[in-house]
């Protein structure tokens, strides 16, 4: 396992599941942290949370305890955004918490627009709003998905993630979504050029198989599992992906490292 580690010049991270489940620390992750400070190693949390803007995040994360710059946070939404960006700023029809549409502010709203844009609002999804956004993929609108993961870790179990209302839409209008945050290897991309790491010095750690590990080794990075947050190890089983390390938890890291 050790020799997955070596030559580590940056770290990407999961957040939810990796450092913390919900409200909670893991037990150990202050100490992981400080190793990696004190090794003056880059890291960047690579989240798909599409509730809370990067400074949130960030926000949420020092109230724990964990001292991570609004900066160091990739996630979906700001992915969603800067592919948004290349396209000249299209009209858009956002579903996401008030704050993270507030980032998505240079994009006119429109009855007819040409994307339609999913991010999590949480327990405000209803019949209506699935309708309002298949009336209008259906009258010409693209459908984007900040991701599509399928659940998350919460304080009291599992949770239903977007894919299952991202999949819906996709089957009941025929069309496919285009995927901003992970497993997208743009988004793993952007996580790196913002690392300034190459992919093969980089390694990804993470509590989900698919969006995590295998995500990124497909962008060229080392895959490491932990047993925290969503990991299930029959789901592991039949993923068909092999992690190129899997570990207790973050705290291993300041001994790995």
């Amino acid at each position: 396992m050790s020799a997955v580690f070596a030559g580590i010049a940056g770290i990407l991270s999961d957040m939810d599941g990796v450092w913390c489940v919900g409200a909670a620390l893991v037990p150990g992750a202050a100490e992981a942290l400080a190793t990696i400070r004190d090794r003056a190693l880059p890291i960047r949390l690579v989240t798909n949370t599409t509730t809370q803007t990067a400074a949130e995040l960030a926000e949420r994360l020092q109230r724990m305890g964990l001292a991570f710059a609004p900066e160091e946070i990739i996630n979906a939404p700001g992915a969603a955004a800067r592919y948004l960006r290349g396209l000249g700023r299209p009209s858009c029809h956002v579903i996401a918490a008030p704050s993270v549409r507030a980032e998505f502010a240079e994009f006119p709203a429109s009855d007819r627009p040409d994307w339609v844009v999913l991010g999590d609002i949480g327990q405000a999804w209803t019949y209506g709003v699935l309708n309002e956004a298949f009336r209008m993929l259906m009258g010409g609108a693209r459908l984007m998905a900040m991701h599509k993961g399928r659940y998350w870790q919460v304080d009291d179990g599992l949770a239903l993630d977007i894919g299952a209302f991202v999949s819906g839409l996709e089957y009941a209008t025929g069309k496919e979504a285009v995927i901003a945050g992970k497993p997208s290897a743009t988004m793993f991309a952007a996580a790196l050029r913002d690392l300034g790491v190459d992919a093969a010095r980089a390694l990804m750690i993470g509590d989900d198989i698919h969006a995590d590990v295998a995500g990124a080794q497909r962008a060229g990075l080392r895959g490491v599992l932990v047993r925290t947050g969503k990991y299930r190890e029959d789901v592991v089983r039949v993923s068909g992906v092999t992690a190129d390390a899997v570990i207790d938890s973050i705290a291993d890291l300041a001994r790995l490292l």
